[in-house]
């Protein structure tokens, strides 16, 4: 499994799993991380150095500008975007952290230059790269267009003990169901018994479980460095990496 995005109600610990799934993988291959949920943290939580600094694609004018040739309320649906990530995002220990930003909305058929870049640049991460790619999505997966969703692997819904994050995890396996994605897989989080495993399972019958995160304060400020605070959660992720390995 090489290209995996991350989905799930906001606060239920997408980010902090993207990044200790990121630091795993990259131990082994090279990886490329994408950040497109709106509220970006990935940068911070794989511990990459003045993360307030890396500016998002959505934000890069110029780029924007030159790639679209956007000029008079015209532009090119589909810019130059291969050396996107080699020139314009910084990598650090093996890893390449991709910041989409925000994605533009307005009313029905409304389009930009910015959104064609980002999806354009989406299309040729999960279509053409090789990398091992791990996507921090926002609470659903409108990023993903019918014909860059067949090249997702898997979805990984991250769900808590929660009836909140329980329905937006439904919500998310019936977008998943019209994109045609097979794979869809559930991790339980911040559990803290035996009755919150339960509660997830019970709620989620038709979604595959990979495994359970125990609660724990250390690992909610999770900033890319593994210690003893937090080896136990790194411990359950990296269990869930290796059943991720055996799925065809």
């Amino acid at each position: 499994m090489n290209k995996i995005a991350i989905t799930g109600k906001g606060g239920v610990g997408k980010t902090s799993i993207a990044a200790v799934l990121s630091i795993l993988f990259s131990k082994e291959k090279k990886v490329i991380a994408v950040d497109a949920d709106p509220d970006s943290n990935l940068a911070a939580s794989i511990g990459f150095p003045e993360p307030g600094k890396i500016v998002p694609i959505s934000e890069m004018k110029d780029l924007i500008s030159e790639r679209t040739e956007y000029k008079n309320g015209f532009f090119k649906m589909n810019p130059k975007v291969e050396d996107i990530p080699e020139k314009f995002c910084p990598e650090f220990n093996n890893i390449r952290l991709i910041n989409m930003g925000v994605m533009k909305k307005g009313g029905s058929g409304c389009f930009c230059p910015e959104n064609a870049l980002v999806k354009t640049l989406v299309g040729h991460l999960l279509l053409q790269r090789d990398e091992v790619l791990i996507m921090d999505m926002p609470a659903g997966i409108e990023n993903l267009s019918r014909g860059t969703a067949a090249s997702v692997d898997a979805i990984l819904i991250i769900v808590e003990p929660d009836i909140k994050s329980i329905e937006t995890a439904r919500r998310i396996q019936i977008l998943c169901k019209d994109l045609k994605i097979k794979k869809v897989f559930a991790i339980g989080n911040k559990v803290t018994n035996t009755d919150d495993e339960n509660y997830i399972i019970e709620n989620l019958k038709d979604v595959e479980i990979l495994g359970f995160i125990c609660y724990d304060n250390f690992f909610r400020n999770f900033k890319g460095i593994i210690s003893e605070n937090n080896i136990s959660i790194i411990n359950q992720i990296e269990k869930i990496k290796l059943k991720l390995g055996g799925i065809q």
